[in-house]
């Protein structure tokens, strides 16, 4: 007898998916929400967040806004606690300043750092002990850069952040796999969206990045989420501390 495909379907699911207010959080809620699962969307603007819930909700889904500051680290845990517990934790909000290496400040630092990785490392786990108590398993998605594999220019800040949450992955991956929970992270290329399209409007820094991505063209938010639902759902249930590098073939060579 043929073997049957794992199941895709995240119906009776609750995800969390931080930075959902727009851009790829936005995006990859829709996925999850198109998928079946009751989808909690967080993010510092309650109207941006109500405006993705209308969206998903009008299209048949199940959404939930949560005004969640993930910089906050003493009131995160209970925040999440009160929502939870989850099956699915997409560790999204991020935040870039690119520039020269020496004109880097200590302001600039601690706001990319702090909410690359100290905000993604204490979202993630807080969601996980609640995995844990649940003692269901779950699978917790970060989203994290092809610059958390490669350098790039003016990307000092970036590359640490997004280099740390992939070592951040692996570790995490091997201390929850006793408890069923799977980590995995998504290593996008340059994607267009609201916090990316004003560098795209430099034409000597879009041809730069066109000629690194071998399929010749930016990245879109609906290139994400099918690796979203992937991960999340039962397909990807022998896959934990890798990661799926969706670049178009930036660090091919």
């Amino acid at each position: 007898m043929l073997p049957v495909t794992p199941s895709f379907g995240l119906e009776g699911k609750r995800a969390l998916v931080t930075g959902a207010g727009r851009g790829l959080g936005a995006a990859c809620a829709a996925a999850l929400a198109q998928a079946g699962a009751d989808v909690v969307l967080a993010a510092r603007s309650l109207p941006e967040l109500e405006a993705v819930a209308a969206e998903i909700t009008a299209s048949g889904g199940k959404a939930t806004p949560l005004v969640l500051d993930v910089s906050d680290i003493a009131d995160l845990g209970a925040a999440i606690a009160a929502a939870g517990p989850f099956d699915i934790l997409l560790n999204n909000a991020g935040t870039n300043r690119p520039k020269p290496f020496t004109d880097v400040t200590p302001d600039d630092y601690d706001a990319v750092l702090d909410l690359n990785l100290k905000s993604a490392f204490f979202v993630a786990q807080a969601v996980a002990k609640g995995m844990i108590t649940a003692g269901k398993g779950g699978s917790i998605i970060n989203m994290t850069s092809q610059m958390g594999h490669v350098g790039g220019p003016n990307r000092t800040l970036y590359c640490a952040s997004k280099w740390g949450l992939e070592g951040l992955n692996k570790a995490m991956a091997l201390d929850l796999a006793p408890h069923g929970i799977r980590v995995n992270t998504i290593a996008p290329t340059f994607i267009e969206t609201p916090m990316t399209k004003p560098f795209f409007e430099n034409q000597a820094f879009l041809d730069s990045v066109l000629a690194k991505i071998k399929l010749g063209r930016l990245g879109r938010p609906e290139d994400l989420m099918g690796a979203v639902v992937f991960l999340a759902s039962d397909a990807s249930a022998l896959m934990t501390g890798t990661s799926m590098i969706i670049d178009g073939g930036w660090t091919a060579d």
